[in-house]
């Protein structure tokens, strides 16, 4: 069995059934979840439980916004704060640096800035270990978000499905933990991992998120006092529920969404759609094809923000080493097709 396959911790209903992937009714999925976060079945439980804890803390914010400090102007830097900010940060840091490695900072101070850059809303080893799975069983069982087992399914994956298995070996805990040990995060020892089955430590966790609220709450109360740093807040909440429903829609809900001259992957159902696209830079299909590279936008129309803030922080020497497939994609897949199109229109005008 390859290390992939056994590093998350399977649900209760499994994945496969009579060797096909199991979709669990709505019902065996709320039970998961909850069950999970059940702190005091097992202290093992508190990575799923702080995710949805940090959710829990943001929310208040977002009603105190709509309800008291709501403004047209608010809504708009809100707003922006929410879909492009920290849209293009997780893209940048939690994507294409700590899950795939594309490129590498200069040192521990310049990771430093970029890890705090915006508010902190996801734990590392929660997106990082699990994006690995997905991509190498990408739509099979064992996927942790696969499409094909329904929205709520992957909603919901963060806690039924992508926590790192609780029975690691010491050699195949560290094999995991090496998967986020660039991160900064600071790793559990494997007697740590026996207690709280988890590479992150609680109370280092807590403690790192809190830093970082305490520090952007108070920068923002300092640039437009209380309905400014209300207001970051609440749409960061929008965004920490909003990021769980990507994969899904990423993957066409499960139908074959893929456009000729566009989607050039055709080993899974990714697409490149406009909106991630255009606000983030995450054109899915694009990086399904090169996962490992700095920029997924690769034709004109594909803005990619991050791509831009790779390149800017490579200039001022945050950057030192960085892996771009632009020239590989057009080369491989792009000129090709449009070759291909070209010879098609001829033989059609010959006809």
């Amino acid at each position: 069995m390859a290390f992939l396959d056994r590093v998350l911790d399977p649900p209760s209903y499994g994945y496969l059934r009579d060797q096909k992937l199991y979709v669990p009714a709505r019902a065996e999925i709320f039970w998961e979840f909850f069950t999970r976060l059940n702190i005091l079945n097992s202290r093992k439980n508190w990575l799923p439980l702080f995710s949805w804890i940090i959710v829990l803390c943001f929310a208040p914010f977002f009603f105190l916004f709509i309800f008291k400090y709501f403004t047209w102007r608010l809504f708009i830097i809100a707003f922006l704060y929410s879909m492009v900010i920290l849209g293009t940060h997780g893209t940048i840091y939690l994507h294409r640096y700590s899950t795939h490695h594309a490129f590498t900072f200069a040192n521990r101070f310049w990771l430093f800035i970029v890890r705090n850059m915006v508010v902190k809303l996801i734990p590392e080893e929660v997106y990082v270990v699990s994006h690995h799975v997905h991509h190498y069983l990408s739509e099979k069982p064992g996927d942790p978000y696969n499409v094909y087992g329904g929205w709520l399914y992957c909603f919901l994956a963060d806690v039924n499905h992508q926590s790192i298995a609780r029975d690691l070996s010491r050699e195949e805990y560290f094999k995991t933990a090496a998967l986020v040990s660039h991160t900064g995060m600071g790793l559990n020892s494997y007697e740590q991992y026996q207690n709280w089955g988890s590479i992150a430590h609680p109370v280092r966790t807590v403690f790192q998120f809190v830093s970082n609220w305490i520090f952007w709450f108070g920068a923002f109360y300092l640039m437009g006092g209380m309905p400014l740093a209300v207001a970051i807040f609440g749409a960061s909440a929008f965004w920490a529920v909003g990021v769980r429903t990507f994969n899904y829609d990423g993957h066409g809900g499960g139908k074959d969404k893929r456009k000729e001259g566009v989607d050039f992957n055709r080993a899974d159902l990714s697409i490149n759609q406009l909106w991630p696209g255009l606000v983030t830079g995450e054109w899915h299909n694009n990086h399904h094809l090169y996962p490992n590279g700095i920029r997924a936008g690769f034709l004109p129309y594909q803005w990619d923000y991050a791509w831009l803030f790779i390149e800017f922080y490579k200039f001022i020497g945050g950057i030192d080493r960085t892996r771009d497939y632009k020239k590989q994609f057009m080369a491989n897949h792009y000129e090709p097709y449009l070759k291909q199109k070209g010879m098609a229109k001829t033989a059609s005008g010959i006809a």
